[in-house]
């Protein structure tokens, strides 16, 4: 022992950590180490400033907010000794342990102490505890090795690893497990492949029967709309199946297909939506901007392409509920003109009525002041006197939704706030009630 330790006082920290990862299951519970080592410390007659407990991985440096808190107290003076149950409770990474050993080298952390064994700041001592708690790296990283080579396994086994899809459970039986059919959900999920690949069914027909017939999720609840897509797109209920999803890495299952990779594919096609007909196009100019004002649901905006005699067909969009909250939402289909039309309605009745809250954002600022110089160099042309009138947002807003860009008519809507709501072709600034 050096003679700093012996004359300067410990002051201990008791560190108890367990974590909740499959390789410390069996680890003393934070309870039982706080426990032991307040008895260890009342018979040795240690110092215990305070104690830090936390539950946490301590697999990877510097993702402990406990343990990080104790090495910033030890460099503050706080403390100079550590008592923990065991070295692995410490550190399973090579980073933290590396920073216990530069504060003993620092001669800041003077003492770690564990239930059977003291380290201190001399060679042998930090060169045992490195070795500890290195093991503990070595046997944390082999454990992680197997269970990639254990999956692996299973995999090419033809056994997908978590929680079976809907229309299938797993099953443990006689010390084995496996995936099966649900005798009562597959039926069903077959049928829905079906009525998709041979009837044209939409996802939303698809819904409204699943939700007839009771078609339940893993939680209960009937199935979404959004887990009904990624049911029918799921390679697994013809007997394939990819782990990790997004890996590359295909298997052929052991379980038993639902349906055929002809149907399957036969419903992909289905499920392919045209450009030109696609919601939310990216051309559509108020794609995600409005509300609808009985529901709630977002206005989506659609492209239709309507062919003549001669010349290219002629563009049209149109805005609707997307009846994601209501699918029997009555609210009716308006043009983008007759969009623009009462959006510029509303600007005139909120500039006489509500002037307050109207927000002009820097963007329609520098819009205004360049459309006040292109008017006032036009008028200079024409020998008309511009005068010092301001120009006002009313008169830049029409301007803008007449002959504005794409941008400067989104940006005339943002002075409004987040969103704005349509209510019978109109523009309101809150749902109905």
């Amino acid at each position: 022992m050096d003679n700093q330790t012996q004359e300067t006082p410990i002051n201990y920290c008791l560190y108890a950590r367990k974590s909740s990862e499959s390789d410390e299951r069996q680890a003393m519970s934070i309870g039982s180490q706080i426990k032991e080592m307040k008895d260890l410390a009342k018979r040795d007659k240690l110092n215990i400033i305070d104690v830090y407990q936390e539950s946490h991985s301590a697999k990877i440096s510097n993702t402990r907010p406990i343990f990080g808190k104790l090495l910033t107290d030890i460099v503050q003076g706080k403390f100079n000794g550590i008592l923990a149950w065991a070295p692995d409770r410490l550190s399973r990474n090579a980073g933290d342990l590396g920073m216990l050993v530069d504060m003993m080298d620092q001669g800041k952390l003077l003492k770690i102490k564990t239930y059977s064994q003291t380290f201190s700041n001399n060679p042998n001592e930090k060169f045992l505890l490195m070795i500890l708690c290195s093991q503990a790296k070595l046997e944390n990283d082999q454990k992680g090795e197997n269970v990639k080579r254990g999956i692996r396994a299973k995999c090419e086994q033809g056994w997908r690893p978590g929680m079976a899809p809907l229309g299938y459970f797993n099953r443990a039986h006689a010390g084995t497990k496996d995936i099966i059919i649900d005798p009562k959900q597959g039926p069903l999920v077959k049928e829905a492949f079906e009525k998709v690949a041979f009837q044209n069914w939409s996802g939303r027909k698809l819904k409204e029967w699943f939700d007839k017939v009771g078609f339940a999720n893993r939680s209960g609840k009937l199935a979404t709309l959004s887990q009904i897509y990624l049911m029918l797109k799921k390679p697994f209920y013809y007997g394939r199946f990819e782990y990790p999803e997004g890996s590359g890495n295909w298997y052929q299952g052991a379980h038993e297909p639902l349906i055929t990779k002809k149907l399957f594919d036969k419903v992909q096609e289905k499920l392919v939506v045209p450009k030109k007909s696609k919601w939310g196009s990216r051309n559509v100019l108020f794609r995600d901007v409005f509300k609808c004002a009985s529901c709630g649901a977002t206005i989506t905006g659609e492209e239709k392409f309507r062919k003549r005699k001669q010349g290219n067909p002629r563009r049209h969009v149109y805005y609707q509920c997307a009846k994601a909250r209501n699918k029997k939402c009555k609210e009716v289909m308006l043009s983008e003109k007759q969009l623009i039309g009462a959006l510029t309605r509303y600007v005139n009745f909120m500039s006489l009525h509500h002037p307050q809250k109207i927000k002009l954002t820097h963007k329609v600022k520098t819009g205004m002041e360049t459309y006040r110089k292109i008017r006032e160099q036009v008028l200079l042309l024409k020998d008309i006197n511009p005068g010092s009138e301001e120009i006002s947002f009313t008169e830049y807003a029409k301007y803008v939704l007449r002959d504005g860009s794409n941008e400067e008519k989104r940006e005339i809507v943002k002075v409004f706030g987040k969103y704005l709501y349509i209510h019978d072709k109109e523009v309101c600034s809150a749902p109905i009630s």
